[in-house]
C-alpha cells in the first residue's frame, strides 16, 4: 500500500522560509511523477511543482518560480519542497501526490498525502 506523509508545515512571516517533506513508502515502482499541490481557503487545488523522476524534469507554477524548489532524496524516499520568500498568498494546505505521469490536473494523481498547513502572515 502506497503511503505519503507530509511534514514541515507551520506559520511564518512574509519573506520567511519553510521546508516541506513527503515520506513515501510502499509499491511506488512505475509511478513516475511526484508533485506538490496546494489548496488555499475557498480555492481549487492547484499544482505547485512536479518532478518527473525518470528524467529529473521539473516544472513549477508561475506563481512560485524562483522562490520554491522541489527535490528528491532517493536514499530516504523523501520528496522536499523548499519555500523561500513566502507571501501571504502562499497560505494553503500543501499536499504531496504521486502518479503515473505529470499533469497540472490533480485528477491525474492517484495517491495523496494528508496535507500540511502553511500559513504566511504578519
Amino acid at each position: 500500500q502506497v503511503q505519503l506523509v507530509e511534514s514541515g508545515g507551520g506559520s511564518v512571516q512574509p519573506g520567511g522560509s519553510l521546508r516541506l517533506s513527503c515520506a513515501t513508502s510502499g509499491p511506488t515502482y512505475g509511478k513516475s511523477c511526484l508533485a506538490w499541490f496546494r489548496q488555499g481557503p475557498g480555492k481549487e487545488r492547484e499544482i505547485v511543482a512536479s518532478l518527473y523522476t525518470p528524467r529529473g524534469a521539473i516544472l513549477y507554477a508561475d506563481s512560485v518560480k524562483g522562490r520554491f524548489s522541489i527535490s528528491q532524496d532517493n536514499a530516504k524516499n523523501t520528496l522536499h519542497l523548499q519555500m523561500n520568500s513566502l507571501k501571504p498568498e502562499d497560505t494553503a494546505i500543501y499536499y504531496c501526490a504521486l502518479g503515473d505521469f505529470c499533469s497540472r490536473n490533480p485528477i491525474a494523481f492517484r495517491y495523496w498525502g494528508q496535507g500540511t498547513q502553511v500559513t504566511v502572515s504578519a
